[in-house]
């Protein structure tokens, strides 16, 4: 079953602390998006509310589901400030950026200067 989301999820890798009234736990976001969170590495109740602590800056939400090693965490207001929300645009800005040309590396075989992989579109070399 394919849940239909408003939001498009980002895959980042953001360490964090997740706290409750009564506990403060190590996780890491491996997704993000500006209406909640994948958190992995730690897990809380379903319907507990938490905060999400980065670097001094804390986003509150509520634990939506939960498995054994990770949990999806909404936020009751929208990310648009913050460390976290500027995590979230630097991974949506590298997704969109262009990959670089990698040319080919030219290999020297041990006898002669024959050359291997080098002329590209089905060119034979040597």
């Amino acid at each position: 079953m394919q849940i239909q989301r408003s939001r498009e999820r980002i895959a980042v890798d953001i360490p964090i602390v997740v706290t409750t009234v009564l506990d403060s736990l190590e996780g890491v976001i491996v997704d993000l998006s500006e209406g909640g969170a994948q958190v992995v590495g730690c897990t809380l109740p379903a319907r507990s509310q938490c905060q999400i602590d980065l670097d001094g800056f804390i986003v509150f939400g509520t634990v939506r589901w939960s498995e054994e090693d990770r949990m999806g965490i909404r936020f009751p207001y929208e990310l648009n400030e913050g460390p976290l929300y500027e995590k979230l645009e630097m991974a949506r800005a590298a997704k969109r950026a262009p990959v670089a040309f990698q040319p080919r590396i030219q290999q020297q075989t041990g006898f002669g200067s024959a050359y291997v992989g080098g002329g590209g579109f089905g060119r034979r070399t040597g």
